[in-house]
């Protein structure tokens, strides 16, 4: 289940309308619609933490593999680099529609372009970018690293 699917269930399962939970986990309507739609993800995940707290949930039931690589994606690229992520994990899992490859191929083929997506953006980062205005591969403020499996480092 996609994460804008898992909001909606919990959505409804609290008998809530959308005006009502984007007010109680401060988004705005427009964005937990593009949630809800599969539009986009978060590119804060306290948002991921909000959702977890205000549904009285671990946080990993909203926050898979997939999502948290794109919202650290957003938070160092913003969303045109999670957009761009997205369509390539998407484009992915068409790649393995026909059963050809094993689970285990297809995690390990998933986490190299995972990796080849983000020292791609760093190249460019550091070819394009002026000085003045790059981010460190650090991430955020919180001083977190990129990892291409998804997590933290």
């Amino acid at each position: 289940m996609k994460f804008g699917e898992k909001i909606r269930e919990q959505r409804k399962k609290a008998e809530l309308s959308q005006e009502e939970l984007s007010k109680a986990i401060s988004v705005s309507i427009r964005t937990l619609k593009n949630y809800e739609g599969g539009a986009s993800y978060p590119q804060d995940r306290s948002v991921y933490f909000r959702l977890a707290e205000f549904f009285k949930m671990d946080v990993n039931y909203f926050l898979t593999e997939d999502e948290e690589y794109l919202a650290l994606v957003g938070e160092n690229y913003g969303k045109r680099g999670q957009a761009q992520a997205s369509l390539i994990l998407e484009q992915a899992a068409a790649l393995f529609a026909g059963g050809e490859l094993s689970e285990t191929d297809q995690i390990a083929f998933l986490h190299n372009m995972q990796a080849l997506f983000l020292e791609s953006k760093e190249i460019a980062r550091d070819k394009f970018t002026p000085k003045k205005y790059r981010k460190t591969n650090t991430g955020s403020a919180h001083g977190e690293t990129i990892n291409p499996k998804g997590g933290e480092g």
